[in-house]
């Protein structure tokens, strides 16, 4: 099927999960300030809807999540692709952009659109082998090998990386706001700890995290300790049952986790994006992510911005002095640059 008269200046992002608003927002952004028509469709998932709202950004709810079951999630990505099939054709798109997702690559195949895939963790094996093959450029940080890609029909040609973190990009902008901190009426002389839960929905990710219960266990029981738990779904709550958590918050809706991330003086997560954040916020970050860890945490872990988690005694539970957190920021139009090859050797 082939998509008429393409638009060399219409391109279409497509956002299934949380992270990816974060960090196409300003992708999405320094792209419309170039002059491009951008379309943004999204997938109900977590808190992507509710993200793309507080952002402002304009977008087509196309599908919805399908659960951890892996034939459920085949079905769902046969649905939804054949959704934005529907949805793509006509459109004028010449460029389609996502972050480790499949959707967008399928339906861009399909219609001989030229797709980039971004994705920082190597080792969603599944997916890239669908987005990696289907993709004209594959963008990733420099702390991923090569070799690491070419299992999914990556070569040099293909590939584009660029040096540090996506988070240290998309939180260039950043500007911290205390209001949070009143609109949960933390308690500021304790130490703050802000907590994700690991990506139980994830096919990367098909194991259960008790380290991450005995953790939220071992704060609920601290006197000096105020923690934040942030859900990815709201099944989740399940992981309090039966912890006396009076100086645990359960943000009912989206928060700036951001900026919590900022005054935290501890955050734990059993993902990545969020401890990546941290870091890039110059927050002390503890991961108790339970796969395989990918290059770019372990570059964190050895230069000690990142600490592997075995027990609660591995957190410093201590307030951190926030003036001299350090924080690394990077030119987001240089990362766009290498979205659509623009940089030197793309």
């Amino acid at each position: 099927m082939m998509a008429a008269a393409n638009n060399p200046r219409r391109i279409w992002v497509d956002l299934t999960n949380s992270p990816h608003v974060l960090v196409m927002r300003p992708v999405i952004a320094e792209l419309q300030r170039r002059g491009y028509d951008v379309v943004v469709t999204a997938r109900e998932y977590a808190q992507t809807l509710p993200l793309l709202e507080r952002f402002s950004i304009p977008h087509v709810v196309i599908g919805r999540h399908r659960g951890r079951n892996m034939a459920a999630k085949a079905f769902g990505l046969v649905a939804r692709s054949a959704a934005m099939i529907a949805f793509g054709a006509g459109k004028g798109f010449s460029l389609g952009i996502s972050h480790a997702s499949n959707d967008l690559p399928v339906a861009c195949a399909a219609l001989r659109i030229p797709h980039v895939t971004m994705f920082d963790y190597e080792f969603a094996r599944l997916s890239h082998s669908i987005n990696v093959r289907l993709s004209r450029r594959v963008v990733v940080p420099d702390a991923i090998p090569l070799e690491a890609l070419r299992q999914y029909g990556a070569d040099e040609r293909k590939v584009v990386t660029y040096p540090g973190l996506k988070e240290e990009y998309y939180l260039s902008d950043f500007e911290p706001d205390q209001s949070v901190l009143d609109e949960l009426g933390l308690d500021r002389d304790k130490v703050l700890v802000l907590l994700r839960t690991p990506p139980s929905m994830a096919a990367y990710h098909r194991m259960d995290n008790p380290l991450f219960r005995e953790i939220l266990a071992g704060l609920a029981s601290r006197d000096d300790v105020q923690a934040v738990l942030l859900l990815r779904t709201q099944d989740q709550i399940s992981l309090l049952d039966g912890i006396s958590a009076r100086n645990i918050v359960v943000p009912e809706r989206v928060v700036d986790a951001q900026s919590l991330a900022y005054f935290a003086d501890a955050v734990i997560s059993g993902g990545g994006t969020l401890n990546r954040e941290a870091a890039a916020l110059g927050t002390p970050a503890y991961t108790v992510f339970q796969g395989v860890l990918g290059a770019v945490d372990r570059m964190l872990a050895e230069q000690g911005r990142l600490i592997v988690v075995r027990s609660l005694d591995d957190v410093r539970l201590a307030k951190k002095d926030i003036t001299g957190a350090e924080r690394v920021r990077r030119d987001v139009s240089s990362l766009v640059d290498r979205i659509l090859g623009e940089h030197h050797g793309a």
